[in-house]
């Protein structure tokens, strides 16, 4: 992405000697960090990259009025302190802005540095040409940056450093672009982030992303951990001291230690289980981490440091995780358990080698830093440490080689095949299969063979019969049945979802569509010799007008499938027969009219055109708001520029925001709220607590009677002693919403009141 920067030359007043010692010593820190990694010349290299960095940047300045050059360094610190990369690396993120942002070309780079760190720069540097009208430029270059993945991830490990310091100084941007960038960090880079195994890279984005997108929340939860600090460290002190006792009787080293849920996991958390933050039950895990086990042993020592911790507390069997045996995709390898303390509240307990621990932190580069030392794990077939995270790039690079699709489908492809959880299924004979999660039996017929995906009717799952839809879990063994007169269906696209299914189904679509053309145009050709009439393009468009087909290729499709008649061109026949017909004037069926794509919302009395002020220059511009998170007075919205629907306003917690910000950001527009009078908005709320005579009478009474809000509609159901439902309320502003809300809260028996997203 395009860093944070302005290109304005030094400001006034600025003391340049205090800024170049600054620099200096920001240098000399990189330096002081990479010193481990490098080898005989690698810090010749990184100076020379310092210097052309500094001299190319030296008149150019971020929104913070900082000299540019501080977002290289520390760049490239994030690359050498918090991934482990070496000199190549250190250089490149350097130089990784010089030939987008100055006069710096791609080939100065190569002569100076030589051609795998002009590569780097290159998949480094975003397109400029790209045409908006025509597609997303955001997605084009997300598109670029994964194409990396073919050839170097180096590309994005420093890509991935880049966004995370330009979030860490996000708040010089204004709110629109924090926006932006914020939704493009969460719905790329995080993801990104945690397959190549930067678990606390992936975090520190995802917390970011919230404190811009939802600062409110963010603060909030932000306090409330700092409340519960002092006794959440004396719980932690309680809870390992018996571990910590066993350990060292058994003779391991070994360090432990509490470690909090990130910001952003706790805010999912409360959202998916609809709890407070106070019911959110393991807001921390402990971490034991064993030093000097050599690789044969790990997996030993581990399973005796979980018997140790199970002598002192009760496991949940439901939440054992073992990705020592098998590890995931990204590398991770760590035993996972979760116990329940003396006090009664379930604890997460993390056992893993130093070893596993470095890679967790470090990812991808420490990864193959271990293998190049010829630590490399064999566990008798089981996926090892290697084969685990070159099996998922060995899959990017399948999906990579095939790619042919439009920027945004490819997006969205790569992210719904690489950043789900995967599930490990097994072939009739124990061969092992890493699936997305969520895939089908006809995923696992493709992964087999191209040939037995086109010809399946079914599958065996576990020795039972189940449809090629059927979702697969982990630890299923599976036979694909087949059938010769099987032949993929469109409707496949809907259910599949690995990508090699998806283009497989795609190619046999399209070979199978180009035979129906191919039919299609031979049985038309057929008649007009019958008719003696020219078999030309003058009178396939003639032909393609009269039944209002988009080309004539749609035209010989439709016939050759049988969807149109060859018999319904006898009607075209009789208008040739007309005289304007035979001077070449067909005439035209007039096309079918459009359905009106005015949405609810827009047929709607508009809102007062000043209760929004839209753009840089506060305008009064027409809008609607958006039907997907009915936005108030009070929240933090934006403005998006449709396609055919004019401006609509989204909340910024709108659950469609993060894609539209993501993929199509040149569209986004800021958008503030002006003064509101006499003016009132549509907002659902959810409702659950317990079930009594009189609840809803109660509800009812405190919203339309005491508070006179108008009340829309009401729907409540009961199961046993609870009740749950939902109604719609017209309110003025978020604090109007908020007063109905903590009212509500106080009738006997509520026990939960939020606002709906639709």
């Amino acid at each position: 992405m395009k860093p944070i920067e302005t290109d304005k030359p030094n400001l006034n007043g600025i003391d340049e000697e205090a800024e170049r010692r600054e620099i200096l010593k920001r240098y000399r820190k990189l330096m002081r960090t990479a010193k481990p990694y490098l080898k005989e010349g690698d810090a010749a290299l990184i100076k020379k990259a310092f210097k052309m960095a500094a001299e190319a940047h030296k008149d150019m300045r971020r929104k913070s009025g900082e000299p540019y050059i501080f977002h290289p360094l520390a760049v490239a610190q994030i690359c050498v302190e918090e991934m482990g990369l070496g000199a190549t690396s250190i250089a490149a993120a350097l130089l990784h802005d010089v030939v987008e942002d100055t006069d710096t070309t791609l080939e100065d780079i190569e002569r100076e540095f030589g051609g795998k760190i002009a590569r780097i720069i290159d998949g480094l540097t975003k397109i400029t040409d790209v045409e908006d009208s025509v597609t997303s430029s955001q997605a084009e270059n997300f598109k670029k940056i994964i194409l990396t993945l073919a050839e170097d991830v180096r590309v994005i490990l420093i890509k991935i450093a880049d966004r995370l310091h330009n979030m860490r100084t996000l708040e010089s941007m204004a709110k629109h672009k924090q926006l932006k960038i914020a939704s493009e960090t969460i719905y790329i880079y995080a993801p990104l982030a945690h397959r190549l195994g930067l678990y606390s890279i992936k975090s520190e984005l995802e917390d970011l992303y919230l404190r811009y997108t939802a600062p409110s929340v963010y603060n909030e939860i932000v306090e409330k951990i700092e409340q519960t600090k002092a006794s959440r460290e004396k719980f932690i002190r309680d809870f390992i001291r018996p571990i910590r006792k066993a350990l060292k009787e058994e003779g391991y080293k070994f360090e432990i230690k509490g470690r909090m849920k990130s910001v952003y996991s706790i805010y999912q958390k409360m959202q998916k289980q609809k709890i407070p933050f106070e019911q959110v039950y393991d807001l921390f895990a402990i971490r034991i981490i064993l030093d000097d086990i050599p690789p044969q042993q790990e997996k030993a020592a581990c399973w005796k440091v979980y018997s140790i911790v199970t002598d002192f507390y009760l496991p949940n069997p439901d939440r054992l995780r073992d990705w020592i045996s098998t590890p995931r995709a990204n590398g991770y390898e760590s035993l996972h358990t979760t116990v329940m303390s003396r006090t009664g509240q379930w604890v997460e307990v993390q056992i893993r080698t130093r070893r596993m621990d470095d890679i967790a932190e470090r990812g991808y580069a420490a990864h193959w830093r271990y293998k190049e030392s010829g630590v490399q794990m064999k566990k008798g077939g089981k996926q090892s440490l290697e084969t685990g995270l070159e099996m998922w790039l060995n899959r990017v690079r399948e999906l990579l080689e095939k790619n042919g699709t439009g920027a945004i489908e490819f997006i969205d492809d790569f992210r719904s095949n690489f950043f789900s959880d995967e599930i490990y299924v097994f072939t009739p004979k124990g061969d092992l299969k890493v699936l997305p999660q969520g895939a089908t039996a006809l995923d696992f017929a493709f992964e087999i063979h191209t040939e037995i995906g086109k010809t399946c009717i079914g599958a065996k799952v576990n020795n039972k019969l189940v449809t090629i839809n059927h979702e697969l879990k982990n630890g299923d063994q599976v036979e694909i049945l087949t059938s010769a007169k099987q032949k993929p269906s469109i409707d496949w696209l809907s259910f599949v979802k690995t990508s090699k299914a998806k283009h497989k189904i795609k190619e046999a679509l399209r070979e199978e569509k180009r035979a129906f053309m191919k039919l299609g145009r031979e049985m038309v050709n057929k008649k007009l010799q019958q008719w003696g009439v020219p078999c030309n393009d003058r009178t396939y468009e003639q032909i393609r007008a009269f039944f209002n087909e988009k080309t004539a290729a749609d035209l010989f499709y439709r016939i050759g499938s049988g969807e149109l008649p060859i018999t319904e061109l006898k009607r075209f026949k009789e208008i040739l027969e007309t005289k304007g017909a035979r001077k070449g004037q067909v005439q035209q069926i007039p096309a079918v009219k459009k359905e009106d794509k005015e949405s609810e919302a827009q047929a709607k009395p508009q809102l007062p055109s000043d209760t929004i002020l839209i753009g840089d220059d506060y305008m009064h511009l027409s809008y609607t708001l958006a039907k997907c998170c009915n936005p108030i007075p009070g929240d933090e919205i934006f403005g998006f520029m449709t396609v055919n629907e004019g401006i609509k306003i989204h909340r910024t917690t709108c659950p469609n925001a993060t894609e539209l910000l993501s993929k199509h950001g040149n569209r986004v527009i800021k958008a503030t709220w002006a003064s509101v009078a006499e003016q009132s908005f549509l907002v659902g709320l959810y409702i659950k607590g317990t079930d009594r005579v009189g609840i809803v009478n109660d509800v009812s009474k405190v919203i339309s009677n005491d508070l006179k809000v108008n009340m829309r509609s009401i729907a409540i159901d009961t199961s046993d002693t609870l009740f749950e439902g939902t109604c719609t309320v017209m309110v003025a502003n978020t604090e109007a919403l908020k007063d109905l809300i903590e009212r509500l809260k106080t009738i006997p028996g509520v026990e939960e009141v939020k606002r709906l997203d639709y």
